[in-house]
């Protein structure tokens, strides 16, 4: 909530002052200032926005980070460095093993672009630790010889990412790399659903089942084996159609219970959505819609009601999407 979220900056705030005094922190209600809301483009609340060496031009946001740990570290990477440099591997496993995710890059050497981009995501990714090395040693410790990105999961490895120079960019390792924060797929629910518009996915598959049903383990699984390859591309949602509190995402995407199990994507940029042209969750048939859908190549699925039986018979005719085009057009 916005009343939570002006606790946490406020207590950020507490403590920078201590460790950083240099940084001043102001609060402003726009309800009387419309001419900054205008400058700033304001459009939601709370909004964070940090402004460098006293120019009021292009002031840089804080998205997304709700803790007041989370900002201290997003406001230090912004005004210092935003990597630890690991020289030994007794330093890479205290920073592997001081919290449940951790960030390291391996490189050959410590200039470069992949280095730039690298050092770029850690400054939007403060829930993490981020660290980087340039040590053959280090390297070698975890069998590493190309420049990589590894994340790390209570201490073990669970993603390499091989980084070639102005291949990737750090929106790309951002969306990736906050996946990680939330299981491979994620269950739907009051709780989940920040946390999930909390990552910058804007593709979002979700599959809606009962998960009491016999074939709910087999088609989970499929599912699972699916998110591994679109990991950081699309996110991977499961909606019990069982729990009646998901009632309004069942209204949304008029799914009833003769479909399920039904497969969706939505694109919350567009509010586009798109169904599973297959009926049955196989492996094959998600990563072929999910692929399709990323080439551009998948058709919009555009919600309908049925055609009424009598819909021609009066002089005012009855049109629902499914007979819209063919009379209208």
């Amino acid at each position: 909530s916005s009343q939570n979220l002006s606790e946490e900056f406020a207590e950020a705030a507490r403590q920078l002052k201590k460790e950083a005094p240099r940084i001043q922190f102001g609060k402003i209600d726009v309800t009387h200032h419309h001419d900054l809301r205008k400058e700033f483009n304001i459009r939601e609340f709370p909004t964070v926005k940090v402004f460098v060496d006293g120019s009021r031009e292009d002031p840089i946001d804080c998205k997304g980070v709700r803790q007041a740990s989370a900002f201290i570290t997003w406001v230090k990477r912004r005004t210092g460095p935003s990597t630890v440099l690991i020289n030994s591997t007794d330093q890479a496993e205290a920073i592997i093993h001081a919290d449940d995710l951790a960030v390291i890059g391996f490189f050959k050497e410590l200039h470069n672009d992949s280095v730039e981009v690298f050092s770029e995501t850690a400054r939007d990714v403060p829930e993490m630790p981020f660290g980087m090395t340039a040590s053959e040693d280090v390297c070698a410790n975890y069998g590493i010889q190309k420049n990589t990105l590894v994340v790390f999961k209570k201490g073990k490895p669970v993603h390499n990412e091989v980084l070639e120079d102005g291949r990737q960019n750090k929106l790309d390792l951002t969306r990736l790399i906050k996946t990680f924060t939330l299981d491979l797929v994620t269950e739907y629910n009051l709780e989940t659903s920040v946390k999930i518009f909390d990552v910058p996915v804007e593709n979002h598959i979700l599959l809606f089942t009962p998960t009491n049903s016999e074939t709910f383990n087999v088609i989970y699984e499929n599912y699972k084996s699916a998110a591994v390859e679109f990991r950081g591309k699309i996110m991977f949602v499961l909606v019990d159609t069982n729990e009646t509190r998901n009632g309004r995402v069942f209204e949304y995407f008029r799914i009833r219970e003769v479909d399920v199990p039904a497969v969706r994507i939505l694109n919350l940029t567009s509010d586009a959505k798109y169904k599973m042209p297959a009926d049955e969750v196989t492996v094959e048939n998600l990563k072929e819609f999910c692929q399709s859908y990323l080439n551009g190549k998948a058709k919009l699925h555009l919600s309908s009601e049925e055609i009424t039986e009598d819909w021609d018979k009066m002089p005012v005719k009855v049109l629902v999407g499914k007979n819209f085009n063919r009379i209208v057009f």
